[in-house]
């Protein structure tokens, strides 16, 4: 496994003949794109220039996209993640930012912490910003101090791993971080109705005799969060949004004005319980995998707007946590090498989503929705850009991942379209 840095500086840069999509800004056209000094200097349809010169023609140039819900395990479980060794695997998997959950090893819970996040990937190609935990601990009973976190730099709350516990806990939070321009993201489940449960419960948990996990835990938690923040009249986003009930909920919050934004992940789209029949732990989640129906229904939240983003929810573990029985295995899959080649191949080649929606669920609406500036492919803008490649066929192999972790359900599938480079800060990372 190679853990290098596997991104390279430069001053001068021309991308020639790419195709360029900038939904935000309306652009579709094909140009030649020249940077200078980490921002955008020209572009033209042909432009003449001497420096290091990347041939782009039939290949797509986009806003640097986001993954706005990963987990880098730095502080604590380095040997599982680390934040350089995840934004490598960020970096190839086409992603230019990133924000990381605090359920780290201490918890991400004051000041110092989110400035040791952001000092250790200060001079990286990936943005990397930090989500601090709602409470202190994420033990759910004392409010952590979020304004001197959002001074140092953190984006958002959440006590991710497990829900804000408490009603009132929650709503103090929301009421902070209204007057702070912030978000809370909540990790949905009734830990009372989910108990010891690994899989989905129905059929096939039944079948398997695993312990069930019922999709009410997360709905009754979406609707008590959606209340809340009704009540409040303060945003709140719902991570990891798994079953038909959930985007029933947020649907109808959303048509009475309810100011909520929700995500799902890759496998929630293509994977249901009846895959966990191999008991093969990497589709072992929480939320778990759920029914045909859910994941049907995730699929037309994603189409009509319902669920604004898709996120990996990228969560490493050993292989010696996941090489065992079903029961006792670590919940969570990695997700920052596989999640672009999922959606072009199975979405955007199938014309399920455009390459439009693709762009504004991977790199448009995780910015909006955590406050950050919108990345444009225009002039004297910096130049934060991925480059797709949607012919490419390739086998995913995850001895090849950048990741410290191997733990993926996704393992040789055939995949069509990936990212090929990313730049970003005056650096470039290209497909070796």
């Amino acid at each position: 496994m190679n853990n290098k840095r596997i991104d390279e500086d430069f001053d001068s840069l021309l991308l020639r003949k790419g195709h360029i999509i900038e939904p935000f800004s309306d652009i579709d056209e094909t140009a030649d794109i020249l940077i200078e000094n980490k921002k955008i200097k020209k572009i033209a349809k042909s432009i003449t220039h001497e420096c290091r010169t990347i041939d782009c023609q039939d290949k797509i140039i986009v806003p640097g996209l986001m993954d706005m819900h990963t987990h880098l395990r730095e502080p604590g479980q380095e040997y599982k993640e680390t934040i350089e060794t995840g934004t490598a695997a960020a970096m190839a998997g086409g992603f230019t930012a990133i924000a990381c959950m605090p359920n780290t090893n201490p918890v991400i819970d004051t000041r110092s912490d989110i400035e040791f996040i952001k000092k250790q990937s200060k001079d990286f190609l990936v943005d990397v910003h930090p989500i601090g935990a709602v409470t202190k601990g994420s033990e759910g009973e004392e409010l952590t101090e979020m304004g001197d976190m959002v001074d140092a730099g953190a984006v958002g709350f959440s006590d991710d791993g497990i829900p804000v516990k408490k009603a009132s806990i929650l709503r103090n939070s929301l009421e902070y971080s209204k007057f702070l321009n912030t978000r809370i993201i909540d990790h949905c489940e009734d830990l009372n109705l989910s108990g010891d449960g690994v899989m989905n419960e129905g059929y096939y948990s039944t079948l398997l005799g695993l312990s069930p996990l019922s999709s009410l835990s997360e709905d009754i938690m979406v609707m008590r969060d959606i209340l809340i923040a009704e009540y409040t009249k303060t945003p709140i986003h719902i991570a990891h949004v798994s079953t038909k009930g959930s985007v029933k909920i947020i649907e109808d919050a959303k048509s009475r004005g309810v100011p909520v934004t929700a995500e799902t992940c890759p496998h929630f789209l293509l994977l249901t319980d009846k895959d966990v029949s191999s008991f093969d732990t990497n589709k072992k989640m929480k939320p778990p995998l759920r029914t045909e129906e859910d994941k049907e229904a995730v699929i037309e939240g994603l189409k009509r707007g319902v669920i604004d983003v898709i996120a990996s929810d990228h969560a490493p573990h050993h292989s010696d946590e996941k090489d065992i029985e079903f029961d006792k295995a670590a919940f969570g899959i990695i997700g920052l090498e596989t999640v672009v080649g999922l959606i072009l191949t199975f979405f955007v080649d199938k014309k399920v989503f455009s390459l439009k929606d693709f762009i504004g669920m991977m790199s448009i609406r995780p910015r909006e929705i955590l406050n950050l500036p919108i990345i444009k492919i225009e002039e004297n803008h910096s130049a934060n850009l991925t480059i797709l490649d949607l012919n490419k066929k390739w086998k995913v192999d995850k001895s090849l991942f950048k990741s410290k972790s191997r733990n993926t359900p996704f393992h040789e599938w055939e995949l069509k379209g990936r990212s090929i480079g990313v730049i970003n800060n005056g650096k470039i990372y290209l497909e070796q």
